[in-house]
């Protein structure tokens, strides 16, 4: 199962080797199967729905500009699978400074859809104050809301008196704890 993955995502970064048509089994390297037609489709505003597909692999291979074209269309077009990448870009800055307030907004766009993992991540940047206002009471109600939608983290979150430290220890030494002085 390995190798056949390896040999996909080979194939997807690397599918720069030229289209050959007229293949009696069909088209040797179609150009709609690599990543550099994807990114330049998006690039070119087009969108369609399996074009979201592509964007996990631009991003896992560091293209996170182009990632972020694919995201950005697939979130706009109501795509809620999109819109964690987003805001996942918008917060970590691979591609441009790191922005809170922009990644908090693709976490509260998904919440208003419904999400428990929009509601989780929204009631997570509500409780820390981190890219949307501290609001404890309004962070505790999303992170209910997805709790009694089966999300196992906001389960244990609630359980923890709502500690962000409880679900996410790493980051939240390194990146939400205020300074103390």
């Amino acid at each position: 199962m390995r190798a056949a993955f390896a040999l996909l995502m080979a194939a997807l970064w690397l599918g720069t080797a030229p289209a050959r048509a007229g293949e009696p089994d069909g088209e040797l390297n179609p150009t709609d199967m690599n990543l550099d037609y994807w990114a330049g489709k998006a690039a070119d505003g087009h969108f369609e729905p399996h074009i979201c597909f592509y964007g996990v692999f631009l991003d896992k291979t560091g293209r996170h500009a182009e990632a972020r074209r694919i995201f950005q269309r697939c979130a706009e077009a109501g795509n809620q699978y999109a819109m964690p990448w987003m805001s996942y870009l918008e917060e970590n800055g691979f591609d441009r400074p790191s922005d809170p307030e922009k990644a908090a907004e693709w976490d509260r766009k998904l919440s208003d859809l419904g999400s428990p993992i929009g509601q989780l991540n929204y009631g997570l940047d509500l409780l820390r104050g981190h890219g949307a206002p501290l609001d404890r009471s309004a962070g505790k109600a999303l992170i209910d809301k997805a709790a009694a939608a089966g999300d196992k983290t906001a389960r244990d979150l609630a359980a923890h008196d709502y500690d962000p430290e409880s679900v996410t220890p790493d980051a939240d030494k390194a990146r939400y704890r205020r300074p103390q002085f």
